[in-house]
């Protein structure tokens, strides 16, 4: 499987579309690199309790999904708060927050309303309905 663009390089495509194994292993060093300190959040359906996105939050993203009740984040890539279905439509309705023993991870569990919870669309268009999408087969990827 061609694991790299035609430029040679691997794209956010190539990451999302394809069944080549390409573990993104930077992803921590990344995560320290970006402005605000944050925490990992494990977002998962309240009622099929599979796993749908890992995320981050910070206190303001923490703050706002308090309130407002809507699964909120912090993008470590655009360094902005990310309000999950603010454009999508596909928002996480909050059921219930949960933290872990060292108060260094959060559980989110949701109830999604829309059709999908994970920003990469499937090959009807639609938002997939989590991140967990495929699963590892030898050296590759097979899609669920």
């Amino acid at each position: 499987m061609n694991r790299k663009d035609h430029k040679g390089e691997v794209t956010s495509k190539v990451l999302e579309d394809s069944t080549a194994l390409i573990v993104d292993f930077e992803k921590l060093r990344k995560v320290a690199e970006c402005q605000d300190p944050v925490v990992p959040v494990i977002v998962q359906d309240a009622d099929s309790r599979e796993v749908l996105i890992l995320a981050y939050a910070n206190e303001r993203a923490l703050k706002h999904t308090l309130e407002s009740g809507l699964a909120t984040f912090w993008s470590t890539s655009r360094n902005e708060l990310w309000i999950k279905g603010k454009t999508s439509g596909d928002e996480l309705k909050i059921v219930e927050v949960r933290v872990n023993c060292e108060q260094n991870s959060l559980l989110y569990l949701v109830r999604l309303v829309g059709k999908g919870s994970c920003h990469v669309k499937d090959g009807s268009g639609q938002a997939r309905f989590g991140c967990y999408y495929r699963r590892i087969k030898g050296e590759d990827l097979i899609f669920l």
